[in-house]
């Protein structure tokens, strides 16, 4: 089988600790990128989790206030069992 080669950009201590990180899982960090890419291609959508220990970004906190905020004043859409009833939503709103 022939493979292609992908180069990719990262600083050194992000590839490091990657490479580290597969390998306490017994995985090449090669392996790991493949998983990716062929999950990325079955299911077509990017998913990322934060892990205990990591913080969110100030402008998360900072949107996650607003959405709040929102919520609390009633700025919401309405929920909807099916794609007609939203449309119909969206053409009297005018949103």
């Amino acid at each position: 089988m022939s493979y292609g080669v992908i180069s990719i950009k990262v600083d050194p201590l992000t590839k490091k600790e990657a490479k580290y990180t597969a390998e306490k899982l017994g995985l090449s960090l090669s392996a790991v990128l493949k998983g990716f890419l062929k999950q990325f291609i079955r299911t077509k959508t990017i998913t990322f989790s934060v892990a205990e220990g990591e913080e969110p970004s100030e402008y998360l906190i900072k949107a996650m206030k607003q959405a709040k905020k929102d919520w609390k004043a009633g700025n919401v859409s309405p929920s909807f069992d099916n794609a007609k009833n939203a449309i119909a939503w969206l053409h009297k709103s005018k949103v």
